[in-house]
């Protein structure tokens, strides 16, 4: 198809009536968190509401913490993700409170964690600090012969982690 033909599918879903929420939020099922690309922001469960505000759609994102440098990249993946559906009018809003947990990443979410090789986090966040911030097993052997390595990771998210059966380093989703 030419891009003229493209164009005009995207001006005619700008005319018809607005897609359903539920239809929208398959869509950001497409959007990647840029720091885990292999999560979408709703496996990550950053994504707290989508609503009409007249002729406007507008998402609601908590960010997994205030200083999140994604932040930005995120609401602006949202609005071209969007946007490439046909919707004109588009806003992404921030929303602090209440605050994110990792108890919102999606059971789907968790798996494709650990299959990326990031040991997702355990337990629940209300647990105590220790049992918070240690993964039970290696994501990629399965031991629990695990050991921290550094309390900071490749971002502030994540810690780094060995496992003492097949000595690979890995990453481990904090807690929060």
């Amino acid at each position: 198809m030419d891009a003229a033909g493209l164009s005009g599918r995207v001006m005619v879903r700008a005319l018809e009536a607005r897609p359903e929420a539920a239809e929208i939020w398959r869509w950001l099922d497409d959007v990647p968190d840029p720091e885990i690309p292999v999560l979408s922001v709703n496996d990550l469960g950053i994504i707290r509401a989508v609503e009409a505000a007249g002729d406007e759609v507008v998402v609601t994102v908590t960010p997994t913490y205030s200083g999140c440098p994604a932040t930005a990249a995120i609401a602006l993946s949202i609005e071209e993700a969007l946007r490439r559906r046909g919707l004109t009018r588009v806003r992404v809003k921030s929303q602090i409170s209440p605050a994110w947990t990792t108890d919102w990443i999606s059971p789907a979410g968790r798996e494709k964690l650990r299959a990326y090789g990031i040991a997702p986090p355990e337990g629940a966040a209300c647990a105590g600090a220790a049992l918070r911030n240690a993964p039970k097993t290696c994501p990629r052997c399965g031991s629990a012969h695990v050991e921290e390595v550094s309390r900071f990771g490749s971002t502030p998210c994540k810690a780094s982690w060995r496992c003492g059966d097949c000595l690979e380093p890995f990453d481990y989703f904090k807690r929060f």
